[in-house]
């Protein structure tokens, strides 16, 4: 006889796990679909931890479609500029670019403050792989904004919240997602001691960001876990985990040193373990005028780029070598020092030969005039440029004219993740959702802001769908018995049973080997990616995932920590098995890393995605990778009577579905 599950059991049309920008939208476009509120439960581990309230740079941006009065742009193009970032889906660079407005007015109509003139224009600026000014921002805290007025919006609409809950398992039935499992402290009592509730769900939406503990320099929220493992492990196949994107970052208050913060010109120093301290990047760079250049296109160009570096320009011929700047200060930390950035003193260079044209270069000087930020320092200049980004250091007990910022070269963004369709449903798991961060809609780069554009276009079409299908909870089928079994055996056996060997482990030594594991990680498999050491990495983590079982919990807050470690490590398999796969087709530097001994820049792959899906059979993991074409852009000639007489029927969503796909071939 099977063994009753020992919590409760909730039902719903949808469950939408996360509380970012992305979930509360899936929220609230859902309670206002035929749904209905009632139809929906938004399930949290934590209301405030996700990456979405808790990051941001000195002018967060958010990417859309132009709006400014003088500047040509249409949906075409800017799938167009999308898909030339190489290694994306056509159909998914389309849906992004003809969603952007819709979510953008969207936020505006919910009280996001982004900035307009007299006339109502919507101007914007360029940002990263950007040719047009489509750009916008509403200050260091847009993703925070955004949220707090999509949660605000759920309230009103009376959305059902379960806070407090860690999602760790996705329950399926016939190959589709129906539910999930959490456990949480509030629901332990005698009879459920690892605080397990189960929640069927018609649909799942899964919303809870990037994989953010698989990193040990990161720039994600200390408070974001991430949970990538979970759909990896219930058959969710992934997009483009090789992708993450690096750049310079406060490592003491995590935030992104972007735009403003370089632009005003810094010092940079590096100080060693006895104290002395140094300027390095005018020897890095090779002259002082290189380096003033490169620090200040850093602020333009953040994001860690081969193709920004001596070998970049050798190989394409380009002239930025602004991710030099990145490299210097990778080797200066890994010479056992320190780096900060200075913001109460110049450059040297800068204070001997006065802030001018000919000192900082023309593009930069002529930046600062517009901006009216000829201050005599750097924190002069940045609170004349951004007042904003002075106080936000501020609020977090860092006085920039007081302190120096030590920084790191940091993880910040996984352009990959899991596989979605244009309707941003899973392919390998119908019924499962992955939007905002997790889905893997981008490839080897992506504009600055695309990622928040992404939250609300991937919530607002997977919403539709659902809507559209409004499938009820399935019941207690033997597959979901079989599963809520098997999750409770294992909790409840992590939590209270007997230590086949050794002592129980508590919550800091669960929380020390996931930072510890995360540090093995930076080692070989971050901005920089070393093959050999991938191998062993690998090894190493299916053994663990192997081991995991055998593990014993001291209290129910360590066996939380090892939720999030098992999640990880999962996550982590696949990332590694990604990136050998991609190293051991030839693969060279692109996107934000690195390849350690193998010179020049990848051009062979950006015509494929490559596609990773785990198999989890007897306690041992492997993993499978495969290059897939890319899709190519559909080329769309709606007739409107067709559309008028196609729209709202199930053929809509089956072309996007991404069934029968055209695909383009791969690049030579």
């Amino acid at each position: 006889m099977a063994r009753a599950f020992p919590g409760k059991i909730l039902t719903c049309r949808t469950a939408v796990v996360g509380s970012g920008a992305a979930a509360f939208n899936a929220a609230l476009s859902l309670a206002r679909s035929s749904h209905g509120a009632e139809g929906v439960l938004l399930v949290t581990e934590g209301m405030n931890m996700g990456a979405s309230r808790n990051t941001g740079s000195d002018k967060q941006t958010y990417y859309k479609l132009s709006t400014g009065a003088n500047v040509p742009d249409s949906a075409m193009e800017m799938a167009r500029d999308y898909f030339a970032c190489g290694s994306m889906h056509g159909d998914l660079a389309l849906v992004e670019s003809l969603g952007s407005l819709r979510g953008f007015f969207r936020l505006v109509s919910l009280g996001v403050p982004f900035p307009a003139d007299a006339y109502g224009e919507y101007t914007g600026y360029r940002t990263d792989h950007d040719p047009r000014m489509r750009a916008t921002s509403c200050g260091p805290l847009t993703s925070k904004l955004m949220t707090e007025a999509l949660e605000s919006a759920c309230r009103r609409e009376g959305v059902p919240m379960a806070d407090g809950l860690r999602v760790v398992r996705i329950l399926t039935d016939n190959g589709r997602a129906a539910g999930i499992i959490a456990v949480g402290e509030k629901e332990r009592t005698p009879e459920n001691p690892a605080g397990l509730v189960a929640v069927l769900a018609g649909a799942v939406v899964w919303a809870t960001g990037g994989p953010s503990a698989v990193y040990a320099s990161s720039v994600y929220p200390e408070s974001q876990t991430g949970s990538l493992g979970v759909p990896l492990m219930a058959g969710a196949e992934a997009s483009n985990l090789t992708e993450s994107q690096y750049g310079l970052a406060s490592v003491d208050f995590r935030w992104n040193l972007s735009g403003s913060y370089q632009q005003v010109l810094p010092r940079y120093v590096s100080r060693g373990p006895e104290g002395d301290e140094r300027e390095f990047l005018p020897a890095a760079l090779g002259s002082e005028e290189e380096a003033l250049r490169a620090q200040f296109l850093k602020g333009y160009e953040w994001p860690f780029s081969p193709e920004k570096t001596d070998m970049g320009r050798a190989a394409a011929g380009g002239s930025s070598r602004s991710s030099e700047v990145d490299i210097a200060v990778y080797r200066e930390i890994a010479a056992g020092r320190t780096v900060f950035l200075d913001f109460r003193r110049n450059p040297s260079f800068l204070d001997a030969r006065g802030l001018d044209p000919e000192t900082v270069g023309e593009e930069a000087y002529r930046y600062l005039e517009a901006s009216h930020a000829l201050g005599e320092t750097p924190v002069a200049r940045l609170r004349q440029m951004n007042e904003k980004a002075y106080q936000l250091y501020l609020a977090h007990g860092l006085d920039l004219e007081k302190v120096p910022l030590r920084a790191s070269v940091c993880a910040q963004h996984l352009n990959g993740g899991l596989s979605v369709t244009a309707w941003y449903e899973s392919p390998s798991l119908p019924g499962l959702y992955p939007v905002g961060e997790c889905a893997g809609v981008f490839g080897v780069r992506r504009p600055g802001g695309s990622a928040l554009n992404s939250t609300q276009v991937s919530s607002t079409r997977a919403a539709e769908k659902i809507a559209f299908e409004n499938r009820s909870a399935p019941g207690l089928t033997p597959s979901v018995t079989a599963e809520l079994e098997e999750e409770t055996d294992l909790w409840e056996t992590v939590l209270g049973g007997d230590p086949p060997s050794g002592d129980r482990i508590g919550e800091e030594e669960a929380l020390s080997l996931l930072r510890e594991e995360g540090k093995r990680h930076d080692e070989c498999a971050a901005f920089l990616r070393d093959r050999e050491k991938i191998g062993a990495f690998s090894e190493s983590t299916a053994e663990a995932i192997r081991a995991f079982p055998a593990l014993r919990a001291e209290d129910f807050r360590a066996m939380l920590a090892l939720a999030i470690r098992r999640d990880t490590l999962f996550a982590r398999y696949a990332m590694l098995s990604a990136i050998a796969a991609y190293l051991d087709d030839g693969g060279l530097s692109r996107g934000s890393y690195l390849t350690e001994g193998r010179a020049g820049i990848d051009r062979e792959h950006a015509g494929s995605v490559l596609e990773t899906a785990l198999k989890f059979e007897d306690g041992t993991v492997s993993a499978e990778s495969r290059f897939v074409p890319v899709r190519p852009i559909p080329e769309t000639d709606n007739w409107f009577e067709d559309v008028y007489n196609a729209y709202g029927g199930s053929a809509r969503f089956r072309a996007g579905s991404g069934e029968n796909a055209p695909t383009a071939e791969k690049e030579d």
